[in-house]
């Protein structure tokens, strides 16, 4: 049995919840834009009087660990490592692309093909976004990177699947991505509350971050990393 709390700010939303063996407990979220510094001390601090008036002991905390917004993932992993530190807690990674998925695949699995492959999107500056393909077992098929997107991009993949592209960077690729096997799912963005799965497969096969020395995947890891044509 696992107690787990979830911190997610990878993006402009800011949302916290906890989950005891899968099940959600307890829930917040914010949409309205960037607002991490103000509300995620304030949800996390209703989650924990939540859990502890239950009599519930956290075993540990999941963070969304990006790529995504350096300064939203700054708050959110400080605030993780402040708790792990406080409480004694084992400190939990989740990939904000592979938590993008989770949605997808637990609620509209009807709508996938077999040989679906997953594209979640973080949206970055024009054409540019930090993308990855998964299979329906979230499986990798094309590693993390950042891409500056035109017809051409996934054409390799859309040749041979339906791709269906997800998140807040997808919308805009939507004109310039034309393959006739080309998906887009509005409204997808990695939530907390989406965090269960992962956190608990994680903790289960003992997969814990080092607190002292964890560092989230920054967006300006890729930028660095890019060739100077690209920037």
């Amino acid at each position: 049995m696992s107690c787990i709390l979830h911190i997610e700010t990878s993006t402009k939303v800011c949302s916290v919840a906890a989950t005891e063996d899968g099940m959600v407990l307890f829930e917040k979220e914010d949409k309205s834009g960037p607002s991490h510094a103000v509300q995620l001390g304030v949800f996390v601090d209703e989650a924990l009087s939540f859990v502890d008036n239950h009599g519930i002991p956290f075993d540990a905390v999941a963070v969304s660990c990006g790529p995504g917004s350096y300064t939203g993932l700054r708050i959110g992993v400080s605030m993780a490592k402040g708790l792990c530190y406080g409480r004694g807690l084992k400190l939990i990674a989740v990939p904000t692309l592979e938590l993008l998925c989770v949605p997808v695949l637990l609620y509209q699995e009807d709508l996938l093909p077999d040989d679906a492959l997953l594209c979640p999107m973080i949206d970055a500056r024009r054409m540019e976004v930090y993308a990855a393909l998964y299979d329906r077992a979230l499986r990798p098929v094309r590693p993390t990177a950042a891409d500056i997107v035109d017809s051409e991009t996934y054409r390799a993949y859309l040749d041979e699947h339906p791709v269906f592209f997800f998140g807040d960077g997808a919308e805009k690729c939507r004109a310039a991505i034309s393959h006739p096997n080309a998906r887009f799912l509005p409204d997808v963005c990695p939530l907390a509350k989406n965090m269960g799965p992962l956190a608990e497969k994680a903790f289960a096969a003992g997969r814990f971050e080092d607190v002292a020395y964890f560092e989230p995947f920054y967006l300006k890891e890729f930028v660095a990393s890019k060739p100077k044509k690209l920037l």
